[in-house]
């Protein structure tokens, strides 16, 4: 009796079909009794009669139809444990037994990249779908092995367990087990991630496969495959000519020839993709490249044999998430525009139709700690970059992490929900399992959002009260939200800039005095020389 109770409380949303079915059914039925009992029927009232019938038994249809659809959605939100959608879901559905791994049908996505940036994607994209396949670079090579690399012989995984733990229901615990290191006297300095995975490649002798079935062994969202399995070198070569060969010192040779980078190649150049890549991206309804490092965790998996070519000839939605500020010595002073011919530079036009550009106003203090470490936000120069044959996607999708700047996982996530979901209805396909299953979360997301986004305004401190207002026109809303911060810092530059100037004059004076002293003293010298000729002569 509790259960079936269960069904009228209000977070269910099924009364309200329930009322109408009913509305329906009772016009029905009068009018059926109506035609029955008037003996004599006229033109109107045989038209309010035929009205009744037809208002009534739409009203039943479309309550069938929404009952229906909201039985659905119930149905996978308490079913789904995977992440914390399952926390709202309230009603007893368990007695319904339906099949728990509903979000396997979901949409098919493949995530291209490595870094941080491709683990924000993952974070936000599980919430929808567990059809996720990371493909990531084997980048390290060339490096100094760690002590765990070198006493295991263990090919490098950093990329890969770096997805793994973004995959994971429980991020914290599995980056804990998977960075954890031994103090046990035998296995002192092992990483277990690296001793986990080097086992399963023993196992089946096969990295690819050993890395498939460790994510069934560690229950993860999606699959994690490596690019390639062959040992590739990244390699840059600069516009001066100079050829770096190794992946780490890239940004430190540019900036030390102050020269921009001209091409970024691997070697061996006919490395074959590993086991599963092209599969993955030919089955793939939508492809999300980056973000992340432009030119050594994005641009070489564009790289490898016959990848680029596999997604050009995709029919998914191709996407790329733009990175938010600039790298040092990778893309400095790059503007969207620069990144993407950067991309179709190397892997040729068509490897993506869309581009994810962020519009968000970072807060000044966070911009300017970046600016020191040579570092600045990515100008979104829209029409340049849509002549390039791209469209461009704004969203306010940075955030702030441990005090840096980071993709907002959440905003990435809903914006290509958004797409696959209106490439569905495009489709004519908005009745289907998938459609219904993506329509409900991205709802449920989106109302998080904006309880987050007011939230996070009130933490601030009510900034509309203290800010005044100003006339549309006149000021932007970044030098208004932020006029006083922006103010402090322009103070703050003016008298590191006052404290320079005051400190090249000082040594510039004391130069103009040791040059001085110095012609006194050759004036000296050359006196005396003059006298000591006419004592000889």
């Amino acid at each position: 009796m509790k259960s079936f109770l269960e069904w009228f409380k209000g977070s269910t949303k099924i009364k309200r079909w329930m009322f109408l079915i009913l509305v329906g059914i009772s016009l029905t039925c009068y009018s059926f009794a109506k035609i029955l009992v008037t003996k004599e029927i006229d033109f109107v009232i045989l038209a309010q009669i035929i009205g009744m019938f037809v208002v009534g038994f739409i009203c039943v249809v479309v309550g069938i139809i929404y009952i229906q659809r909201r039985l659905l959605e119930l149905i996978i939100e308490a079913n789904d444990d995977a992440t914390e959608k399952g926390k709202k879901a309230k009603v007893n559905m368990k007695s319904l037994i339906f099949n728990k791994k509903v979000y396997e049908e979901g949409p098919k996505i493949v995530v291209i990249g490595g870094g941080f940036g491709l683990d924000n994607v993952i974070e936000g994209l599980k919430k929808y779908t567990n059809n996720i396949t990371a493909i990531v670079t084997m980048s390290d090579y060339g490096r100094g092995s760690s002590m765990s690399r070198q006493a295991l012989d263990a090919l490098p995984l950093n990329d890969i367990k770096e997805s793994i733990i973004a995959m994971s229901d429980r991020e914290d615990l599995m980056r804990d087990l998977m960075n954890l290191r031994f103090s046990n006297e035998r296995l002192r300095g092992l990483n277990f991630g690296d001793v986990f995975l080097t086992g399963m490649n023993e196992l089946y002798s096969n990295m690819s496969e050993a890395i498939q079935k460790s994510t069934e062994v560690l229950n993860i969202t999606g699959k994690v495959i490596p690019v390639t399995l062959d040992e590739i070198t990244i390699c840059a070569e600069l516009n001066d000519g100079t050829v770096i060969e190794q992946k780490d010192r890239i940004p430190e040779v540019v900036t030390q020839k102050v020269e921009s980078i001209n091409r970024i190649f691997i070697s061996p150049s006919n490395c074959q993709p590993a086991p599963g890549v092209l599969e993955a991206i030919e089955s793939a309804e939508a492809i999300i490249l980056g973000p992340g490092s432009l030119y050594t965790n994005v641009i070489p998996n564009l790289l490898v044999k016959n990848v680029s070519k596999a997604i050009k000839e995709s029919k998914a939605i191709k996407l790329y998430v733009s990175n938010i500020m600039t790298e040092e010595g990778q893309t400095d002073n790059y503007t969207l525009a620069d990144h993407v011919k950067a991309i179709q530079a190397h892997a040729g036009k068509g490897v993506f139709d869309l581009v994810l550009a962020d519009t968000e106003e970072v807060m000044p203090e966070f911009v300017r700690i970046y600016n020191r470490a040579g570092s600045e936000i990515v100008e979104a120069n829209i029409s340049d970059t849509t002549n390039l044959g791209v469209k461009v996607i704004e969203r306010n999708m940075s955030c702030v992490k441990n005090d840096k700047i980071r993709h907002n996982p959440d905003i990435i996530a809903s914006t290509i929900m958004d797409l696959i979901c209106n490439e569905l209805k495009f489709e004519d396909k908005q009745n289907e399992t998938e459609y219904l299953l993506i329509n409900s979360v991205l709802k449920e997301q989106k109302k998080l959002q904006k309880k987050r986004a007011k939230e996070a305004l009130r933490r601030k401190g009510n900034v509309k009260k203290e800010v005044p207002q100003v006339k549309k026109g006149k000021k932007s809303k970044f030098a208004t939200k932020y006029k006083d911060r922006v103010q402090s810092i322009q103070t703050s530059n003016e008298i590191t800039a006052e404290n320079r100037r005051v400190a090249d004059e000082e040594n510039r004076r004391q130069q103009e005095e040791l040059e001085r002293q110095q012609n006194n003293n050759n004036q000296e010298k050359r006196q005396d020389k003059k006298q000591k000729k006419k004592k000889k002569r």
